[in-house]
């Protein structure tokens, strides 16, 4: 499921587990507690409202992500007629760098892994079973 809104408040994307939210408006405080899953992109991010206990940040995009990002204002503004994604889209080069990307520290690993298992080969649920066994290895000791 992907959402784009314009500002959210308090809580925003609370026990979020899947999916992609896309905000290009403010945030209220207390952003991304127990988000366990999925992505949010967040233009022009105060990151003195992530709760940073679950989740990480980074302005570091790469071009799938902006691209991501794109599509979703672009499909925004059809189906909304948004003047705020028409003028993010209409400056897109001068805006793009101004999206940070909250993600849970879990996910991350999990997509990290699913990569590894592709470049060894594996796929599929394969290599999703493989990120899980990754993730939840018993830990040994000597």
């Amino acid at each position: 499921m992907d959402a784009v809104v314009e500002g959210i408040g308090d809580h925003g994307c609370e026990y979020m587990t899947g999916g992609t939210v896309l905000i290009i408006g403010k945030t209220g405080r207390n952003f991304a507690a127990g988000m366990s899953g999925g992505v949010a992109y967040i233009l022009d991010f105060d990151e003195n409202n992530l709760n940073m206990e679950m989740v990480s940040a980074t302005t570091d995009l790469n071009d799938t992500e902006h691209d991501t990002i794109k599509r979703m204002l672009q499909e925004h503004m059809i189906f909304t007629g948004s003047p705020k994604a028409q003028n993010i889209l209409a400056n897109w080069d001068q805006m793009k760098s101004r999206f940070t990307k909250v993600i849970s520290n879990d996910y991350k690993f999990i997509l990290e892994n699913i990569e590894i298992a592709n470049q060894m080969g594996i796929t599929g649920e394969d290599a999703m079973r493989y990120a899980f066994d990754e993730r939840y290895k018993p830990v040994t000791t000597n």
